[in-house]
């Protein structure tokens, strides 16, 4: 049985230039945001649009509502003359998305994303700042409480930082050796020899 954890491995392995955005880059970031298909910002160069067909195409990825019995050729060209593709695969829906509403191309996705650890792999996933800004630009009703979910996640990863800065410094402090204060010269002192030389002429 196919999932979309296969889909996510196959472009994995053909080093694909993708980032996860929508739905499932909530997952990874820690949401409990439950989706059937999965979404991605894709780098639209001949050479990235063959490694993509490459490993989508195992999935058997057809357009969604295309009709029964047409032909539909999954290629690298069919990638670069459409800015979006959304596909019906084996593993579940499948969107190709040339550029995100609210940041921007791919190289602006890209430069918002994050490197996951995924099964051996390393995959980008759009971050939770950039998360909050792709929902709000989409204006969808259905998208406010993944902005306030995304909030919350966003504040509770910024007191877990502040946290471990704040532990990190007690215990560098704590580990540091202690110094001696340096003994200060006091012209008044009794070891002074012209503060001696001083008292012994006044008593004379």
């Amino acid at each position: 049985m196919n999932d979309i954890r296969d889909i996510l491995r196959s472009l994995a392995k053909a080093e694909a230039r993708v980032v996860v955005v929508g739905g499932v880059a909530l997952q990874l970031q820690g949401s409990a945001y439950i989706t059937q298909d999965i979404d991605f910002a894709y780098e639209r160069t001949r050479e990235n649009a063959k490694r993509i067909v490459d490993a989508l195409k195992p999935f058997n990825p057809r357009p969604r509502d295309y009709p029964e019995g047409v032909p539909f050729i999954f290629d690298a060209q069919t990638l670069m003359t459409n800015e979006v593709l959304t596909l019906e695969t084996m593993a579940g829906d499948v969107d190709l998305l040339g550029a995100i509403k609210g940041i921007g191309s791919f190289r602006d996705v890209d430069t918002m994303a994050e490197t996951i650890p995924f099964e051996g792999f390393e995959i980008r996933v759009l971050s939770i700042d950039a998360l909050i800004v792709a929902k709000r630009a989409a204006g969808r009703p259905k998208d406010k409480a993944g902005i306030i979910e995304l909030e919350a996640m966003r504040e509770a990863r910024t007191t877990m930082c502040t946290t471990i800065t704040t532990e990190q410094t007690v215990e560098e402090n704590a580990e540091r050796p202690a110094t001696t204060p340096p003994i200060s010269s006091d012209s008044s002192s009794g070891d002074d020899p012209n503060s001696s030389r001083s008292t012994r002429n006044a008593r004379r």
